[in-house]
């Protein structure tokens, strides 16, 4: 019995002698009128998994299936196969007697990784294999590079992100991670629709990025000889959209920072923000808890997952604690109880270093928060409650103006989602703003630019509203048990190979 199946990844001269063979194939089909590349059309019946699913009214039926070819296996006059397509696998029994012996002979000249279509009748091996029996076969494209049989180790992870497509199809595990990341997309927007939310779409290009504390990626609009900024927030675009009476909108959008890259971040991502009228913060808590349930649910099934050897709980009910009480908690501190030199004086005596021109109550309470809090966040967590210096959109709280009515949501220790009882003070938002321009002309160039339309959309009116953006990237990451981002990236950013 010959068995063509790939064992061991081929040495390069190997591999070069192998594409120069099957170029020689591609040739001789070629010289004999049947240029594979010339197929435009195939009609099949039916996929994969409504053979396997529905084999009782199937067996003994015709069907006409396309897909890749996975192995061969030579016996003689019979012969084995797996075909893959978009579903998953099945076995094909192809029989000289059968398929006759001209086709018969086409068919052992095949590759694994051609793709093709093939008619024949449902049936179960006696081992109990659920197979087609293969009475007519059509070479629909052909493979001119091996396919690889295994990937691992950094080098071949590093190649399964530039070379996403050979990673789809020999790792079937990957191809079901982003037909989860479809699903949650999907689901995210049933939810939204089915709460009479609107979806819209605002620009990428901008001439002020704003909405965030990033980076911009700076470029250049030559027909108004000015520089312009991709997107790194969808947020002040929307709120003029509640300005203009859109009292529901959401987006779901590439964001683009240019920031470093590492296993939670990618120059380029996918987050959504929605918009509510005359609801706040809290507003917001309810239909992030239940927007991530009802995807949970819809997806997998169930609102417990694992994620890196961690138990998750995403069950309605998640705990809702102030940032100054997570503070109290972890590092020690009792922040609500200080004045600003005792905060200070406490802070400086926990050994941390202080950046120039952040060393407000706020900007320390912030900062003793991202150092002994964060990672302690395994179980979904709301935290609350942040500083006005770091939430230059965020509404002050009545009762504490040191204070935002904003919070941000931690899973396993990584924030998910950011949200506001939205500032729509436009003096205030001014002065914000004024802030931020200051710290960027001190050298801080992630801080926010003067957006002076922005106030102006404010000065006309905005209703009371409560605002959130959500890392999709990062929720797939949870629910798909992906340990980076870029495995949740069809095509993550790479460094350019050295020529």
């Amino acid at each position: 019995m010959a068995v063509e199946q790939n064992h061991a990844e081929p040495t390069q001269e190997e591999l070069h002698e192998l594409r120069r063979i099957r170029r020689e194939k591609l040739q001789e089909l070629q010289d004999a009128g049947n240029d594979p590349f010339q197929q435009v059309r195939y009609s099949r019946t039916h996929y994969t998994k409504d053979i396997r699913d529905g084999f009782d009214a199937l067996e003994g039926k015709r069907v006409s299936i396309a897909g890749r070819m996975m192995s061969k296996r030579i016996m003689g006059k019979a012969s084995f196969s797996d075909l893959s397509d978009r579903y998953g696998r099945i076995q094909l029994y192809v029989k000289r007697d059968v398929i006759g012996t001209e086709a018969y002979q086409a068919y052992k000249k095949l590759d694994i990784g051609d793709l093709i279509g093939v008619e024949g009748e449902v049936f179960r091996t006696q081992k109990g294999e659920i197979s087609v029996s293969v009475d007519k076969l059509t070479l629909l494209s052909k493979n001119l590079i091996p396919l690889p049989e295994k990937w691992h180790g950094l080098k071949d992870t590093d190649m399964r992100y530039r070379q996403r497509y050979v990673d789809l199809i020999v790792n079937p595990e990957v191809r079901d991670t982003f037909e989860k990341r479809s699903a949650i997309v999907r689901e995210i927007r049933n939810f939204m629709d089915s709460r009479n939310f609107m979806e819209v779409e605002t620009p990428c290009l901008n001439t002020i990025p704003g909405g965030a504390a990033a980076r911009p990626f700076i470029t250049h609009h030559n027909a108004l000889d000015i520089d312009m900024y991709m997107r790194i927030a969808t947020e002040l675009h929307l709120k003029r959209l509640i300005v203009g009476g859109f009292e529901q909108v959401y987006e779901i959008g590439r964001i683009f920072r240019n920031e470093g890259m590492d296993t939670k971040h990618n120059p380029e991502f996918t987050t959504i923000e929605l918009y509510q009228a005359f609801t706040d913060y809290e507003g917001m808590m309810d239909i992030t808890e239940d927007m991530i349930v009802h995807v949970c649910e819809k997806v997998l099934g169930t609102t417990k997952v694992t994620y890196q050897g961690i138990g998750l709980d995403f069950s309605k009910g998640w705990k809702r604690m102030t940032m100054a009480d997570a503070v109290k908690e972890y590092a020690g501190l009792d922040f609500m109880a200080m004045s600003p030199e005792e905060a200070l004086a406490a802070v400086r005596a926990k050994g941390l270093e202080i950046e120039k021109g952040k060393d407000s109550w706020g900007d320390l309470l912030a900062q003793c928060y991202d150092e002994y809090v964060e990672e302690n966040l395994v179980q979904p967590t709301f935290i609350i409650d942040y500083p006005v210096e770091i939430s230059p959109l965020a509404k002050r709280k009545p009762s504490d103006p040191r204070l935002t009515e904003r919070f941000e949501l931690f899973v396993a220790g990584r924030e998910l989602a950011n949200a506001f009882s939205e500032l729509n003070d436009p003096i205030d938002q001014r002065e914000r703003f004024e802030r931020q321009v200051a710290l960027r002309a001190a050298g801080d160039d992630e801080a926010s630019m003067m957006d002076d339309d922005f106030v102006t959309a404010l000065e006309y009116g905005m209703p009371p509203t409560g605002g959130m953006g959500m890392g999709i990237d990062r929720l797939v990451m949870f629910l798909t048990d992906s340990s980076s981002i870029r495995d949740v990236l069809l095509f993550p950013t790479m460094k350019p190979l050295a020529d």
